[in-house]
């Protein structure tokens, strides 16, 4: 039998869920703590993991944003009472037997994508706990991705589906067409419906600057004159797999409380 490591997107998990709380015509004031701590109940018994592991940001400037000063600019800061509430909705996590984990200076995503990649490699299961569109990179037959509030898997299928491009080729239709909720604004005249076309044609960014004097149009004027804003925008887009973390995954054994 397979260990199953479920890895949570923490500020995704609480920030969804605190908006969610908001939003309720009467919701008490403070309850924050609470509503996390039930709906990361809610996400272990629907995936019944053997490991888990709650990742947040972890503290400091990340390469990204030394690479892009815009990174993620313009996003609407934490509630100052969420903020508040944070220490404490770890302790929540760690009475329900999750720990949490961060790396100065590197983003959760790139930790989630590291232990995910380890995880593959013991040829054990993870499962990525997110709405991040980013993990879908790394969809295989051993990293899954779950909506928590949709209540399913996000698959191969799905992305085809819904960006008409390869899980592996993510990264790539981000670089292109853009991601504004991290603010890179990918290639001038370029979407995500002629990005999808130009990658399903070429199959990857490099081929697609490679065969960009042959690419007709607007798109094809814009990826001549932008090639090394999208190499430079993939560097954003792209997980790193490969970060020194120093965890053993033994201590993320999930016991039921």
């Amino acid at each position: 039998m397979k260990f199953i490591v479920l890895l949570i997107d923490a500020l995704n998990l609480i920030r969804r869920v605190d908006a969610a709380r908001r939003n309720h015509a009467g919701s008490p004031a403070g309850s924050s703590v609470d509503a996390c701590a039930q709906s990361l109940t809610r996400a272990v018994n629907e995936c019944a993991p053997t490991h888990a592991v709650c990742v947040f940001e972890g503290t400091g400037t990340s390469f990204r944003t030394e690479l892009y000063p815009g990174y993620k600019a313009g996003r609407s800061p934490m509630p100052s009472d969420l903020q508040r509430d944070i220490p404490t909705i770890k302790q929540a996590f760690l009475n329900m037997g999750i720990a949490s984990v961060e790396k100065d200076c590197v983003e959760a995503d790139d930790v989630i994508a590291t232990l995910a990649s380890k995880i593959e490699a013991a040829r054990g299961c993870a499962v990525i706990l997110s709405t991040d569109k980013v993990f879908l990179q790394l969809l295989s037959d051993s990293i899954r991705v779950r909506d928590h509030f949709a209540r399913h898997y996000l698959d191969q299928a799905y992305v085809r589906d819904k960006f008409q491009v390869e899980s592996a080729q993510m990264a790539d239709l981000l670089a292109l067409a853009g991601d504004p909720t991290n603010n890179i604004p990918g290639v001038p005249s370029v979407g995500r419906k002629t990005a999808a076309r130009l990658l399903r044609d070429y199959s990857s960014l490099g081929n697609v600057l490679a065969h960009a004097p042959q690419i007709k149009g607007p798109a094809g004027k814009a990826i001549r004159e932008h090639g090394s804003d999208a190499l430079l925008f993939l560097q954003l887009t792209r997980l790193k797999k490969d970060i020194d973390l120093g965890l053993n995954l033994r201590s993320f054994r999930y016991r039921r409380t």
